[in-house]
């Protein structure tokens, strides 16, 4: 089909950050989620209301260049919020979000629109 995005990438400083494939049938749409090298990072988790927030449900694989990434499937049509937890201890957002909202911890969370 001609008709329509089925793929979208982000990419910061050079840096693929946030990946788009919309399913042939336009019902679901997988998302990778990357993150650059972080300093002394050993573990990444990917968290969000698709995860109830757990973070052992998502975790990110650490790729040779020392990024993290995670892909899941989406339902399309949705909004879905998400962060990083990084060594158990520190949350980030991610600089390729659609957008951001304050949650009710002070901080922001950032969406990705499918």
């Amino acid at each position: 089909m001609k008709a329509g995005v089925f793929n979208r990438m982000y990419i910061l400083g050079g840096f693929k950050v946030l990946k788009k494939t919309y399913s042939k049938d336009g019902k679901t749409c997988k998302v990778t989620f990357r993150i650059a090298p972080q300093n002394g990072t050993k573990r990444a988790y990917l968290c969000g209301n698709f995860t109830d927030w757990e973070k052992s449900s998502q975790p990110m694989k650490r790729l040779k260049d020392g990024s993290f990434s995670a892909s899941v499937n989406l339902e399309k049509g949705q909004e879905y919020y998400f962060r990083y937890m990084l060594d158990n201890n520190r949350w980030i957002n991610d600089e390729a979000a659609d957008a951001y909202v304050a949650n009710p911890f002070g901080t922001e969370d950032s969406i990705v629109r499918v």
